[in-house]
């Protein structure tokens, strides 16, 4: 090391000696070619090493061979397509599971990893799939997340995630992104504008689910509740424990969800010969937290001067708006279920745990998520196939939010 730092010092002092000499001769009038000739005899000299210098070698790591399918399925005894076939999770179904977890193991003890890229050039598919959420913040979502996660690694695919705000704008600007990383499909929870994005991505041929809300007069695969009857067993329940004058809290009626659940609410009332009173009904902006609050503070207005055609049970279109109801319903003396029973829709993860745990209706996100990507990959291997929409079923969980009507308000 001492004498590589000493060849280094002269080098830099022959570098300074050079522009010294450049200085002198200038003034001493002397010949470019006699400058640039000393320069020369300078460099030279100090270009052939020292002595006494010597060169350190860097340790170098080889690079490993990556192990191929044939040594594979040479450790496992089968072909190298059969390997190929039991490593690829849309294919291991065709083979035994003996022979799948065979190649498994010889791939495991050799350390084989899968190509990854080279498999999607040579199937022209990337692997991956774009989801397109209107809001991440909302606790509904997160959950349907995970199912079309889950469905998706299990075929060995990857979900890339976009959260839009319902805003066409960003959905657009979400779909060319995702378009341009080559996704192989779409799973899309669309905005009320967002159906002309629908129809071209439907007309360009791309595999597309539709999730929890649908686009009218067009024929996609789809993934939705039943809102209706969701909102139907709200109402048959308040109504088995006495309640009629039932309020609805509804969510914005651009979104369908919304729509289906009024639509769904005012068809059960009317088979209870129970007419909505128009005063009973107010509208929250958006599914998110805090909307609920002015709506709720509406319906008690409505009322305040005629105690006796005040509402003493409230459905609430998803179960954000149903803890703003109850937290308003607190603020104006009034108490759940004591004074008021409140059923949300949805059950989301925190509905159980707020108090009095929420009575809702349960639509199960990670369900609608699993179903998604599963029709998703339906598209993909198996391009052709006719649009169709699976629907499930709700169901209502009882809980601490709903009690039989007061009896001074019993008619």
């Amino acid at each position: 090391m001492r004498t590589f730092a000493q060849a280094e010092a002269r080098r830099q002092a022959a570098e300074r000696q050079l522009a010294g000499w450049g200085r002198r001769s200038c003034r001493a009038g002397l010949a470019g070619e006699s400058m640039a000739a000393g320069a020369d005899q300078l460099l030279q000299a100090f270009a052939k090493p020292h002595p006494r210098a010597y060169a350190v070698a860097m340790p170098t790591t080889p690079r490993p061979t990556r192990v191929t399918v044939r040594e594979v399925a040479e450790r496992a005894g089968v072909h190298a397509g059969t390997v190929s076939r039991a490593l690829n999770p849309s294919r291991r179904h065709l083979l035994s599971g003996e022979t799948v977890e065979r190649v498994e193991r010889a791939a495991q003890e050799l350390g084989y990893r899968a190509n990854r890229l080279a498999s999607g050039l040579r199937s022209a598919r990337s692997f991956s799939v774009g989801v397109l959420i209107p809001d991440l913040t909302n606790p509904f979502f997160p959950p349907m997340v995970r199912g079309i996660e889950d469905r998706l690694l299990a075929r060995g695919y990857t979900a890339l995630l976009a959260n839009t705000e319902s805003e066409l704008e960003r959905e657009r600007r979400s779909v060319a992104a995702l378009a341009a990383r080559q996704v192989d499909g779409f799973i899309f929870a669309p905005s009320p504008p967002a159906g002309a994005l629908v129809r071209e991505l439907i007309a360009d041929g791309t595999p597309l689910v539709l999730v929890n809300r649908r686009v009218d007069a067009v024929a996609a695969f789809a993934v939705t509740p039943d809102d209706r009857r969701g909102a139907a067993l709200a109402v048959a329940h308040l109504v088995a424990r006495g309640h009629r004058r039932i309020a609805h809290l509804g969510g914005p009626q651009a979104l369908s969800p919304a729509l289906d659940r009024r639509e769904g609410l005012l068809a059960a009332l009317a088979a209870s010969d129970i007419a909505l009173d128009p005063r009973l009904e107010a509208f929250a902006e958006s599914f998110t937290e805090g909307a609920g609050v002015a709506p709720t503070h509406a319906l008690l207005a409505a009322v305040s001067g005629s105690p006796g055609d005040r509402f003493t049970a409230v459905v609430a279109a998803n179960d954000l708006l149903a803890v703003d109801c109850i937290d308003t319903l607190r603020g104006a003396g009034l108490e759940c279920p004591r004074d008021v029973s409140v059923v949300g829709f949805n059950d989301m993860p925190f509905a159980e745990r707020i108090r009095p745990p929420l009575t809702t209706v349960r639509n199960s996100p990670y369900e609608i998520g699993r179903q998604a990507a599963g029709l998703l990959l339906e598209q993909i291997e198996e391009p052709g196939a006719s649009p169709r929409t699976v629907v499930l079923s709700p169901l209502l969980v009882e809980r601490g939010s709903t009690a039989d009507v007061p009896r001074s308000d019993r008619r």
